[in-house]
This record gives structure tokens, sequence and C-alpha cells, in this order.
């Protein structure tokens, strides 16, 4: 057993085009411990998002701090500490922080999912 203690994992910055700004990101289990899930807490700054995307195996996240939206091409949520959101394979999705909010989520997945990013 192995207790993770979120706030002594260190931020490392993250920088990728499906983000539309600052985002740190937090290894919560080394991927040599686990070989089925991939979990990791994503932050991001005020108001910043990730563009459309999908990804091809389900998808869990369990918001951790602030205020946020997670949104497919049909609706859009607004997410806070506590909600878990499942995404099914292959629906096109983004989340992030809400306008004037920062916001923090957990995810786990499958590191055999891909991820397309839809939106430009």
């Amino acid at each position: 057993m192995k207790v993770i203690k979120i706030d002594q994992v260190p931020k490392t910055p993250r920088v990728s085009p499906i983000f539309t700004g600052p985002v740190t990101m937090q290894a919560l289990v080394d991927p040599d411990l686990s070989k089925r899930f991939l979990i990791q807490q994503v932050n991001f700054d005020k108001g910043v998002r990730n563009k459309l995307h999908t990804h091809t195996i389900e998808q869990v996240l369990i918001v951790t701090e602030g205020k946020g939206i997670v949104a497919t091409e049909k609706e859009e949520i607004t997410v806070g500490p506590g909600d878990i959101i499942f995404i099914p394979a292959g629906e096109k999705h983004w989340h992030g922080a809400a306008e004037g909010f920062s916001f923090s989520h957990i995810y786990v997945m499958s590191p055999e999912s891909e991820t397309t990013q839809v939106e430009k």
C-alpha cells in the first residue's frame, strides 16, 4: 500500500496545444507502479481549459478544487469539489476552469488511451 498526499507531489508545468493557457500536472501514481491506470491531478489557471477532444478509452475526472466546467458539444455543466465525471470513450468534450476561477481535477484513465484534439 502507498499513501499519496497531493500537496507533497511536485507540480510540473505542462505545455501543449490542447490547453488554452497555463496548467500544471501532478503524477499521483508512478507509471512504473501501475500498468493499468494513469492517475494525475491537472491544475488549471483561472479561465484556462483544454480544447474539444476525445479519448479512445473512457476517462474519469474527480474534482478536487475550484470551479470548473465540463462540456460536450451539446451541454456545459458547472462542477466543484467532490463531483465525479464519467466520460465515455469517443465522446467529444472539454473541461477546465470557469471564468475567474482556478480549477483542479484528478483524472483516471488507461495508459493505452489515445487523445485526439478536435478543436484547433
